[in-house]
C-alpha cells in the first residue's frame, strides 16, 4: 500500500499526525510531510482511520 496526499486539498491541520505520527508530520512551516509513503501493513488500521478522519479528505491509500 502507498499513502497518497492531495496537497491541493490538504490544510495541514495535523489530525493525521495525531493518529499516525510515524507516517505524517506537520512541521514549523505549516506543511504536511509524508515520512513513510509505504508504511508496513500493520499500520493499515491507523492509516485507514487517518483517511476517514481527514477533514478535507485529502488522504487516500493506493494499493500497489
Amino acid at each position: 500500500m502507498r499513502v497518497v496526499v492531495d496537497f491541493d486539498l490538504c490544510e495541514s491541520n495535523a489530525v493525521c499526525m495525531g493518529i499516525l505520527p510515524e507516517v505524517f508530520e506537520v512541521r514549523d512551516d505549516d506543511f504536511l510531510y509524508v515520512l513513510d509513503e509505504t508504511p508496513p501493513e500493520e499500520m493499515r488500521p491507523r492509516l485507514e482511520e487517518a483517511v476517514r478522519r481527514c477533514p478535507k479528505q485529502a488522504i487516500s491509500i493506493a494499493e500497489d
